[in-house]
């Protein structure tokens, strides 16, 4: 799929760590957009009931598709963190 590059940066603020992870195809195209990326990352990875403010909780930042197209509001940027 073309626009896609295929990694996300997945940064730990607690050990001071930036990785970079892979994803496939087969992500970008059921999970749509910053916003699917980011509920796909926050159903996968998040207990039930896990506090807002705990450290096991995200932080996700994710660009929406048209980011880096010369259009007027294409631009999305989805930030979202699990709140009860």
């Amino acid at each position: 799929m073309y626009g896609w590059n295929g990694k996300f940066l997945r940064v730990n603020l607690t050990k001071h760590k930036a990785v970079v992870k892979e994803y496939d195809v087969s992500m970008a195209r059921n999970f749509l957009g910053g916003r699917g990326f980011a509920a796909k990352i926050l159903w996968d990875e998040l207990k039930p009931n896990v506090d807002p403010l705990s450290p096991e909780n995200r932080l996700i930042f994710a660009a929406g598709l048209l980011t880096g197209f010369a259009l007027p509001s294409s631009g999305k940027l989805v930030l979202r963190l699990k709140a009860h």
